[in-house]
C-alpha cells in the first residue's frame, strides 16, 4: 500500500467517524505514558517457515532449521501513547493521520497500537528507547511461543477470540486484548502488522545463516510481519512474509521493539 492511501478510501472511512485533521500540534500536557514492559525470549532452534521448498505452489518461506539467542521483546505492540512521548521529546513528526477517530490513531486512544508509521519511524522511536528492531527470525521464533510448526501462535486454529484479522472487529483494538502465546506476547497475530529489522529477499532463506539470520544486506524494502486488522486469517499466520518499502506507511502497520540481551538502555518507557 502506497504512502497516500487512495483518496475514495480514505473519504468513505472519514464518513464514519473522526477528524480531517492528518496533523495535530503536540499539547504541552500529555497524558500518563502507559509502560511497556520486556519479556525474555529464550534462545533456542526452531524450524522456521511452512513451504517444502522450491517447486510448485512454492513461495517465499521454505522450511528450514534456525538457531537465536536469547532476547528481550515488547510484550505489546508500541501504543499511541508510547509513540507520542517520542515525538514530544525528540521534535519527530505524528503519524501521517494523527488525531483521526476512524484510525484509532491519538491521544483519544492511549493504548490502542500506533500506526501510519514508516520503517525509518520505527527504527528511529527504537533507538531512542535504547532498543532496536527485531529481526525476521527473532520474530517468528517469538510469534510460535514455543509451539513447533503450527500456523499461529495459539495453534493450527485461530478465530476472533484470539486474534483480531479481517472479518472480524474492522478497526484496530487496544493492546493486549488477546490472550499471551507461550511466552507472555500479545498479538503476535492480527491487530496490526509489525515492522522488522530485515529487508526483503523472496529467496533469501533458500541459502541463509542458520544462525542468528539478519536478512539481506541491501533491499529496496522491508519485511512486515504478524497480519492485522486489515489482512486475511492466512496472513495472520506465524510464517507468512509481507513486505513495504521503508518510507511507506499503512492504516495496518505497527510495530513493537526489541533488545539484545547485552544491549544497553538509554529512555526507560
Amino acid at each position: 500500500m502506497k504512502r497516500y492511501v487512495l483518496a475514495l478510501l480514505l473519504l468513505n472511512l472519514i464518513t464514519i467517524g473522526g477528524s480531517s485533521q492528518a496533523f495535530k500540534a503536540i499539547a504541552d500536557d500529555p497524558p500518563p505514558l502507559i509502560r511497556q514492559e520486556m519479556l525474555l525470549v529464550p534462545g533456542g532452534s526452531f524450524i522456521m517457515g511452512k513451504s517444502p521448498g522450491p517447486g510448485p505452489g512454492y513461495v517465499d518461506d521454505p522450511v528450514h532449521r534456525v538457531k537465536v539467542d536469547s532476547f528481550l521483546l515488547d510484550k505489546y505492540e508500541v501504543t499511541n501513547a508510547q509513540y507520542y512521548e517520542f515525538c514530544r521529546e525528540t521534535g519527530h513528526p505524528l503519524p501521517e493521520f494523527w488525531g483521526m477517530d476512524v484510525f484509532y490513531c491519538g491521544l483519544k486512544y492511549p493504548d490502542h497500537p500506533v500506526v501510519w508509521v514508516t520503517w525509518v519511524d520505527a527504527s528511529n522511536y527504537a533507538a531512542w528507547a535504547g532498543k532496536r528492531l527485531p529481526t525476521e527470525a527473532e520474530w517468528e521464533y517469538a510469534a510460535r511461543g514455543g509451539l513447533a510448526q503450527k500456523n499461529f501462535p495459539s495453534g493450527d486454529e485461530m478465530d476472533s477470540t484470539l486474534a483480531n484479522y479481517y472479518g472480524t472487529y474492522g478497526h484496530v483494538l487496544k493492546v493486549g486484548s488477546f490472550p499471551a502465546n507461550g511466552y507472555g506476547l500479545h498479538d503476535m497475530a492480527g491487530n496490526v502488522t509489525e515492522w522488522v529489522y530485515d529487508y526483503y529477499d523472496k529467496y533469501y532463506y533458500l541459502d541463509s545463516p542458520t544462525d542468528n539470520p539478519t536478512g539481506p544486506p541491501i533491499g529496496k524494502t522491508r519485511v512486515i510481519r504478524g497480519g492485522g486488522w486489515r489482512s486475511g486469517r492466512s496472513c495472520n499466520s506465524c510464517w507468512f512474509r509481507q513486505s513495504l518499502r521503508p518510507y511507506w506507511v499503512d492504516m495496518n502497520v505497527g510495530f513493537r521493539c526489541a533488545r539484545s540481551i547485552d544491549q544497553g538502555k538509554t529512555h526507560q518507557e
